[in-house]
């Protein structure tokens, strides 16, 4: 186990090794004009030429890059060129709001996408229908249509939840629960849609295996041998449907977060690329590639744990 931990340790930091260069290589062809955008219009060329320099702007990419890795590895991600925040500092404020939203969500996909992929498999009949029917729907229909209809509905017309949110670290639990439903339920709906349509088929497909038939014929419960048994067999699949869910959640909760007025990563990211903040970009592109690891090398110790041979692979 030590062995497929290490393994996938190493290949996360050559990703986002890769990543984090792939980025600033692209990033680096878009700050010719940053100096002046910060200074204004009116700002001398010598001016200018002093801030390039302050900034490292004159220096050419792969010096500019390894000093950045070089501080970034130590925790030091640099100020925003624009609003001399620390970076670090601006993500801790944001990132909380994205982490929040997407970790309800894709818990309630699971839990709600477990049952309702169990049950069409195990029913059958108008639920299986429904659920493969809510499927197809739910991919159809992009996630900003669904928020912006839930704004309309609930916010504006019905006046049950705010339409836009100004949450911060810190605020009170009734407020961040009024904040955060709206922007849930449109990352749900798809989600649960989609996770319980792979649910029903790994279940019907484990069913349908000789170890069910072997235990169904030892006089096992129907409820033991599905809980216990298939479900377990079934997991690794729904898990790997999650983790991809919870990928495509982090990029697109920008729209999301846009749609709703949200202070969180997805705001910042936009804000920092439009601006070409560079130490910004750089921040949540990195943080955004931790977690992406973390969350898939959590995945794949759950996979490891449910099944061995995954190890072996």
């Amino acid at each position: 186990m030590l062995t497929f931990i290490l393994r996938r340790v190493a290949a996360g930091i050559v990703v986002l090794c890769a990543i984090s260069f792939i980025t600033y290589f692209l990033l680096y062809f878009s700050s010719a004009n940053i100096a002046r955008n910060i200074l204004g219009e009116f700002a001398s060329q010598d001016q200018v030429q002093a801030k390039e320099i302050a900034l490292g702007l004159d220096q050419p990419l792969l010096p500019r890059f390894f000093t950045w890795a070089g501080h970034a590895i130590t925790g030091d991600f640099g100020t925003s060129w624009f609003t001399s925040e620390p970076v670090v500092h601006a993500l801790e404020n944001r990132l909380p709001v994205t982490l929040t939203l997407v970790v309800v969500a894709i818990v309630l996909i699971a839990i709600c996408a477990t049952l309702l992929g169990m049950a069409a498999a195990v029913k059958r009949g108008w639920i299986d229908r429904a659920v493969q029917t809510a499927a197809v729907v739910g991919d159809a229909i992009p996630g900003f249509v669904i928020a912006i209809v839930l704004v309309t509905l609930f916010a504006i017309q019905l006046k049950i939840f705010p339409a836009t949110s100004s949450i911060v670290p810190g605020a009170d639990a009734g407020v961040w629960i009024a904040s955060m439903a709206l922007p849930v339920i449109a990352l749900l709906i798809n989600g649960v849609t989609g996770g319980a349509q792979q649910i029903r088929s790994a279940v019907i497909k484990q069913l349908e295996k000789d170890y069910v038939r072997t235990l169904r014929s030892r006089g096992i419960s129907e409820r033991e041998i599905l809980f216990k048994h298939v479900l377990r067999s079934a997991a690794p699949a729904g898990l790997t449907v999650l983790s991809l869910q919870f990928v495509g959640m982090l990029g697109g909760v920008v729209i999301i977060e846009q749609i709703f007025a949200l202070p969180g990563m997805g705001a910042l990211a936009v804000q920092s690329t439009t601006m070409g903040d560079i130490p910004l970009v750089m921040g949540v592109v990195l943080y955004t590639v931790v977690i992406v690891i973390i969350v898939n090398l959590l995945v794949d110790l759950i996979n490891g744990w449910l099944n061995p041979k995954v190890r072996v692979s």
